[in-house]
């Protein structure tokens, strides 16, 4: 699998990711500054954590204008895979690749624990390594990860089943208090129209090794690098 993590100003989790892609695909990612604009042979780009431009303005506002999102969203037209990750999915929004906002917390409170993601849809190639209805346990750490979209967008995103991962309980639950930053109808993780984007809030890239924690976001590396293997031996 050939990848590249956008690295933006003031990012802090760009090298937690590009281990996590490393130790699925046995490739590292190449580390692209957010100047750079060439995205010619890759298979998929990531748009890591953390405050890009230190979350002035809106979070991912400025990232969002940064000469390589041009391309990223380019990239996205033409039918490439982007995966965004907390401060990656809110830049995907802020750059229209993605619908809907990334509001302040339901409590106002920087969140930083663990949470559970129920998996709503498996059949793209993030998520195949899952099965429709499984709980997994992720990292969170965000201060501005509550979904908004307005009423007929929602409607739109279930009807068209768009819906990657909602926050649960531990048993698979959609209750108030698993919804830990009050996101609408639960979501944590959005594709785009033709799955090959993905947004999602929560840090699956912290919990690829039982040393660390744990492996429950494993399987999201292991698919994309199953993915793209047959075309990039």
């Amino acid at each position: 699998m050939r990848s590249a993590v956008v690295v933006f100003p003031g990012i802090n989790r760009e090298r937690d990711m590009a281990i996590a892609l490393a130790a699925s695909s046995g490739r590292p990612p190449r580390m692209l500054w957010h100047t750079e604009t060439d995205l010619t042979g890759l298979d998929l780009v990531v748009l890591p954590g953390g405050f890009s431009y230190g979350d002035y303005l809106r979070c991912g506002a400025m990232a969002a204008q940064s000469p390589v999102m041009r391309s990223v969203s380019a990239f996205a037209r033409r039918g490439g895979y982007v995966l965004g990750v907390c401060n990656g999915f809110q830049i995907l929004t802020e750059a229209g690749i993605l619908p809907g906002a990334l509001l302040r917390n339901a409590g106002l409170r920087f969140l930083s624990r663990d949470c559970y993601l129920r998996v709503e849809r498996a059949d793209t190639v993030f998520a195949n390594n899952y099965q429709r209805g499984q709980v997994f346990r992720s990292p969170m750490a965000h201060g501005d990860g509550n979904y908004y979209a307005d009423e007929a967008t929602l409607d739109w995103l279930e009807g068209e089943n768009l819906v990657a991962f909602r926050y649960a309980s531990a048993t698979g639950a959609l209750t108030p208090e698993a919804n830990l930053n009050g996101s609408a109808r639960g979501i944590a993780g959005l594709y785009s129209r033709n799955l090959r984007v993905l947004g999602l809030m929560p840090h699956p890239e912290n919990r690829v090794d039982p040393l660390l924690g744990g492996a429950d976001g494993k399987p999201l590396f292991d698919a994309l690098t199953a993915a793209f293997a047959p075309a990039r031996p």
